[in-house]
């Protein structure tokens, strides 16, 4: 299931799902390769950092409730989906708004190193 209204609360929980290591790892896992088990997702936790079984259960729960991760169950596994949306609207709304000024940005930053880099002093040559 795909959700595509949201409001302010909903922007916070997903930023604040995406502030933490281990979730952005989970997320790039589903990314990688979607619909994967707890079993599956807590051995690619632990290739990066120790944690238990029920340490990734949690992590998992505050992105299901993000919308970022949807579980279904599929005979006795709980598969664990990667839900985009979330992510995309806030590049919609966040990002996508501050990445149409790069350019201007850009030069801006080019502008104050080249004003901020001491010229080079000339030494005393024969």
């Amino acid at each position: 299931m795909v959700t595509y209204g949201r409001g302010v609360q909903d922007d916070d929980l997903v930023f604040r799902a995406l502030a933490d290591p281990v979730r952005r790892l989970l997320l790039d896992a589903l990314f990688q390769r979607d619909g994967r088990t707890l079993g599956e997702l807590e051995t690619v936790v632990n290739e990066h950092v120790e944690m238990t079984r029920f340490g990734v259960a949690k992590h998992l729960k505050l992105l299901e409730q993000a919308d970022l991760v949807v579980s279904r169950k599929k005979g006795r596994q709980k598969l664990h989906h990667l839900n985009p949306v979330p992510i995309q609207q806030i590049h919609s709304r966040w990002i996508g708004k501050y990445t149409e000024r790069a350019g201007i940005a850009a030069l801006l930053l080019g502008l104050k190193q080249q004003v901020e880099t001491p010229e080079p002093t000339k030494d005393d040559t024969p």
